[in-house]
């Protein structure tokens, strides 16, 4: 029989790159960012800052702030309501209709919207203005759904600058902002601090996981019958 000669393997020829783009690439592109404007949670405030979010000094002032702010809505959702204005306001649509429609308007499109949409529904937002003033101004003083409340406020003091009306929204609304800044210390002294208090008494009433039916049965029979 004759002898087969077996020549060895030849290299198979590299493949050309196709031109894949580095898997380092954009790391080393956030990392030369980060080391040239550093990094965002790394950064921290002024320490005046921090001590005025954190005072129980300064949350005297900011809960006579959110008190002051919240009677002045109070008082504006109780005319409009039960007061002189009540008549304009929860028993037609003149308040809103007169103001909306001879108002002026920031801008145009906000004027088309206010003929357009306030107007013809003028009644129940006249009510829902009420309301809105009323509850914010309650939710303020006794301190219960501070942020919640404060964006309210700055809700409603947009729209009525949108609409032409300066007066003193301004001033309400950096309060509010004010409010809604220090919501930590200015929710302090009321109804939130309160929950607050009691959530940090009591964290298990919080953070107990719900146990289903079904899912209770199944453990419990997982637990009696341990496989082999």
């Amino acid at each position: 029989m004759g002898t087969t000669t077996l020549s060895p393997a030849k290299p198979s020829p590299a493949k050309p790159s196709q031109g894949k783009p580095s898997q380092g690439k954009p790391s080393t592109v956030s990392s030369g960012i980060h080391a040239v404007i550093g990094e965002p949670a790394n950064r921290t405030n002024l320490q005046v800052w921090e001590s005025l979010k954190n005072s129980k000094l300064a949350a005297l002032v900011w809960t006579a702030m959110r008190v002051w702010l919240g009677v002045m809505w109070i008082q504006a959702g109780a005319a409009k309501l039960w007061g002189a204005e009540a008549a304009a306001f929860l028993h037609s649509s003149a308040g809103v209709a007169g103001f909306a429609a001879h108002g002026t308007p920031a801008y145009s499109w906000w004027g088309s919207f206010l003929h357009g949409f306030v107007v013809p529904n003028a009644g129940w937002i006249g009510i829902l203005v009420a309301v809105a003033e009323f509850t914010i101004g309650v939710a303020l003083v006794a301190g219960l759904f501070t942020r919640v409340a404060a964006l309210g406020s700055l809700a409603l003091l947009f729209t009525y600058v949108m609409s032409g009306t300066a007066s003193v929204c301004a001033f309400y609304a950096a309060i509010a902002i004010v409010i809604l800044i220090m919501w930590r210390t200015s929710s302090w002294i009321g109804a939130d601090g309160l929950i607050a208090g009691y959530r940090q008494r009591h964290p298990d009433l919080f953070t107990a996981r719900l146990h289903l039916p079904g899912a209770r049965g199944t453990a419990g029979t997982a637990a009696a019958h341990p496989a082999a």
